[in-house]
């Protein structure tokens, strides 16, 4: 009886890991606007504007488009278009400061974090620039919140914040 029961445990262990590792990776395709109140460490540029942020994605790719309204200076939407199987795409960033970015995109936690990564290049006042940003999304509240972990380098340093999302 013992062994039967060890048996069946063994089994049962075997199935349940199957099925977790074929889990669907999370969708975060949606509409999700910037909840200030419950975000950390804005810079001054996002804490003065609203964002919202319009999310595609299929089993291949993911599609960013960031809008900003109100605040003190006009910022133009920016559209991001990351690879899910891990290879590298560019895009043309616009705005005030322009250049070059490559993207990046890696699953985690089985297909509960997303890690996208981005390196910018830029020429500011004739220097070259490199801004990096990682990003860690996960849904949270059964879909409706979008939680991001920030870490982005620039000349000006190493800056962390917490971006939390509510979907429309």
């Amino acid at each position: 009886m013992k062994r039967l029961i060890t048996v069946c445990s063994v089994i049962g262990l075997l199935v349940a890991s199957a099925l977790a590792a074929g889990a669907p990776a999370a969708d975060f395709s949606g509409t999700w606007v910037l909840d200030k109140a419950k975000s950390q460490g804005l810079n001054e540029r996002m804490a003065d504007v609203n964002i919202t942020m319009v999310v595609t994605q299929d089993a291949k790719q993911l599609t960013s488009e960031t809008s900003y309204s109100g605040g003190q200076r006009e910022m133009p939407a920016q559209k991001a278009t990351y690879n899910l199987d891990g290879s590298e795409t560019s895009v043309e960033m616009g705005g005030r400061m322009p250049g070059k970015a490559t993207l990046k995109a890696k699953w985690q936690d089985g297909g509960k974090i997303l890690e996208l990564n981005s390196v910018r290049q830029m020429n500011i006042q004739g220097n070259d620039v490199t801004i990096t940003q990682q990003d860690h999304w996960e849904l949270a509240d059964g879909g409706k919140t979008l939680k991001v972990h920030r870490t982005s380098e620039s000349p000006r340093g190493k800056q962390e914040s917490t971006l939390v999302f509510n979907k429309k």
